[in-house]
């Protein structure tokens, strides 16, 4: 018979599907990728205590005690753990249009915990989710980090703001519902409120919808939906807290009208004009295009399928294209570009076959592969943690099979994955 104590300590002990972290570890492998050079590192023994790296040395010259964890991945190739920054935990493409409603609100967080091992699996070991409802991905990051779920670091946005009737509102059902997005505001006094709301309730980041969207209905991804004005109070209001500002804009009116305003990343940027591309390359107040130019191929092939709405694919497939290019546009004009899939708009676990489409539309593999760490990591503001392999950075690494340098796609077949010198299961 269980004592109280034991009980209590059955249902208080979290189901890791993540080894515990040992105090002291060394992984070895084949090769290292330095992203901050391109080069190829020989033989690499990287050293963790508490989480963090210690130390990087050739493992043909140096000895460990019996004391330090050995993580043997012979053969391989290490690379930072990647860093998506545009991902929606709590969705799925699976359930399109109106087919969502059939589940009650929290089904959605629990998705979420699916959805994060789906990710850290395929070697996202950081991402950034821009907009969530019920405060999901806060509650997904608390999960994760007291070791109740396993998935990456999430740097949370809550809720995102935007104007009443545009995307990010609830545009779905009729009026005797009075549905309204959490987070919509209407003038700068009320969207100034919203970010200091969504920041009191986890929001690391603050998502907002310049423009109108794809997958919603009564908008149009070329429109405005809020004025310059408005996204330079967001933005002032964010930055004065410390926060960050991401910007869903589609089109070339809202994505020049964010760029002026100070907002850090635009996600999407699919209708930029060359205005736009010289805005951002121009502002001395580092600005990221953050282009989801893969999940065409899987909302195109199974949209319909999932129940997405026809007026919805319609969008869709009419700034597909147009995307693609503007991506290979601005990547010559030199705009600063993270790696960025929408992940929830497809399948989480294929988020990585992003990297091919960015070397097809004109990256080198190194390129891409930077702009899913270093860059990532910069433009999050923590470069002093992710985004490299490097003392002092935490020890969050993957392996892969052959050279990444010659063959991005190998970055969607993730041998190992290593977060805070623990490997996962």
């Amino acid at each position: 018979m269980l004592t109280l104590a034991a009980a209590l300590g059955a249902v208080s002990t979290p189901a890791l599907a993540q080894e515990a972290a040992p105090t002291r570890s060394v992984i070895t492998a084949a090769r290292m990728v330095d992203v901050t050079t391109g080069k190829v590192i020989d033989y690499p023994a990287v050293f963790t205590e508490n989480g963090r790296i210690t130390s990087i040395a050739d493992a043909r010259t140096v000895r460990w005690g019996s004391d330090v964890t050995h993580i043997d991945l012979s053969g391989k190739t290490l690379l930072p753990g990647l860093i998506d920054m545009h991902v929606h935990l709590d969705g799925s493409p699976r359930y399109g249009g109106y087919s969502s409603l059939q589940f009650t609100d929290r089904f959605w967080t629990v998705v979420g915990v699916a959805n994060a091992q789906a990710m850290l699996s395929a070697g996202f070991t950081t991402v950034r989710n821009v907009g969530s409802d019920g405060y999901n991905d806060v509650a997904l990051k608390q999960a994760i980090d007291e070791g109740w779920a396993t998935g990456p670091r999430i740097v949370p946005a809550a809720h995102a703001l935007g104007a009443t009737g545009g995307h990010c509102d609830q545009t779905y059902l009729p009026p005797s519902y009075a549905a309204k997005s959490v987070a919509v505001g209407d003038g700068v006094v009320e969207l100034r409120q919203k970010v200091r709301e969504q920041r009191k309730y986890g929001a690391e980041v603050i998502k907002v919808c310049a423009t109108g969207g794809v997958f919603s209905r009564n908008t149009e991804p070329g429109q405005q939906q809020l004025s310059e004005e408005e996204l330079r109070a967001i933005a002032d209001e964010a930055h004065q807290w410390g926060l960050q500002v991401a910007a869903h804009a589609h089109g070339g009116a809202g994505i020049k009208a964010a760029i002026r305003a100070g907002i850090d990343t635009i996600e999407h940027a699919s209708l930029v004009d060359d205005e736009g591309i010289r805005l951002a390359v121009e502002r001395q107040r580092p600005v990221w295009f953050a282009m989801d130019i893969f999940n065409t191929d899987y909302t195109q092939a199974e949209g319909a399928r999932n129940g997405v709405l026809e007026d919805n694919l319609r969008k869709d497939r009419e700034i597909a294209q147009i995307q693609r290019d503007n991506f290979r546009k601005a990547h010559r004009a030199g705009v600063r570009m993270v790696f960025a899939s929408d992940a929830g708009v497809m399948p989480h676990a294929t988020a990585a076959g992003q990297f091919r489409v960015m070397v097809e539309y004109g990256m080198s593999p190194i390129e891409a592969i930077r702009a899913a760490t270093v860059n990532a990591a910069e433009a999050l503001g923590k470069s002093a943690d992710v985004g490299s392999i490097a003392v002092g950075r935490f020890a969050d690494l993957i392996a892969v099979e052959g050279d990444p340098l010659a063959d991005v796609t190998v970055l969607e077949t993730v041998s190992a994955v290593v977060k805070g010198g623990a490997q996962i299961r």
